[in-house]
């Protein structure tokens, strides 16, 4: 595990966050009071801890294109997207958040991801013009909500997506920037936003044999209609057939239960219940300001749609995320 820290736990109030989001806050004393500013538009979110990695020359993009799910021979300067890379039986392998700034593709993924993603990529450079770094230690991320007016400073490479605005910093001006923006969130505000939008996150909604369809990454990181990349044929096969082994689905948990469940908790039908035949998993589980405690899992996909779940011993109500 990464013994990294972030400047920013110094805060007043910041508590350490745990498991794929160690290093920077969980929260700073107030997660609803955090949720409700960033829904506002107002502050930031720590995401020091996520690696960096950059891709420069001038044959980058077609490169890129050949080992990814995106289509991205023609990305404009400027414009964000998102993909991923499979392994040879179509399973998730690594989740990549892109910007071309004209001259260099930025990207950030999870923690910790950048050495095996930097060595897949040099294993696969042969002769074509691109470099390919790990810039962990130079840049850190940052997120500032839709509608934020928090300026970038001079220089900084923005990733700007419908849900908010990333940055990638220098890591010497973290902490400047936390004091003129100011309104710290932590991990979990975010993480409670992330799940209200049922967006998936790989080491989350992911284990080692998901596959793109069943989060509903075919809508935004992978392109139907692209050349040959590893793992195309699962993608273009049970996309054809329509039956992807299980779906992503959003839970209302019961709200007077205490606790919510932990990632891997088990997903049930009510009707038979904590007895009864495991049917997927809980993946992310959040207290949110307005909906109250929700969650997203993955389950079978004849799992009904209208049934009524436990996920761990708490009573669930789905909402469909991809449909069966």
């Amino acid at each position: 595990m990464s013994s990294y820290a972030s400047p920013l736990l110094s805060l007043p109030g910041a508590v350490p966050a745990e498991g794929q989001d160690a290093g920077v806050a969980a929260h700073y004393g107030d997660l609803f009071r955090e949720q409700r500013s960033l829904a506002r538009g107002e502050g930031f979110v720590d995401l020091s801890h996520r690696d960096v990695v950059t891709v420069g020359g001038p044959e980058r993009l077609a490169w890129l294109h050949l080992l990814i799910t995106q289509h991205v021979t023609e990305l404009r300067p400027g414009h964000a997207t998102e993909a991923l890379i499979l392994d040879a039986k179509g399973h998730i392998e690594h989740a990549l958040y892109l910007v071309d700034d004209g001259e260099t593709v930025w990207l950030h993924t999870e923690p910790g991801a950048a050495p095996a993603l930097v060595g897949y990529l040099e294993s696969m450079k042969f002769f074509y013009r691109v470099e390919v770094a790990d810039r962990t230690a130079e840049f850190a991320v940052v997120w500032l909500p839709a509608g934020s007016i928090a300026p970038a400073p001079p220089g900084v490479v923005a990733r700007e997506v419908a849900h908010g605005r990333e940055l990638f910093l220098p890591r010497a001006g973290l902490a400047g920037f936390a004091e003129r923006v100011g309104s710290p969130a932590g991990a979990l505000a975010l993480e409670a936003l992330r799940v209200e939008a049922h967006r998936p996150r790989l080491g989350r909604e992911t284990d080692h044999r998901t596959i793109p369809h069943e989060l509903g990454w075919l809508e935004t990181a992978v392109h139907l209609h692209k050349g040959c990349y590893r793992g195309q044929e699962t993608v273009a096969r049970v996309q054809n057939l329509g039956r992807p082994p299980r779906r992503l689905v959003f839970l209302h948990l019961d709200g007077s239960e205490v606790t919510i469940p932990e990632h891997g908790d088990p997903v049930r039908l009510a009707a038979d219940g904590q007895e009864g035949r495991q049917l997927g998993f809980v993946t992310t589980s959040a207290r949110h300001h307005e909906l109250g405690p929700i969650a997203l899992a993955l389950v079978k996909r004849n799992v009904p749609v209208d049934a009524e779940l436990l996920a761990g011993s708490t009573p669930a109500a789905q909402e469909v995320v991809v449909e069966p």
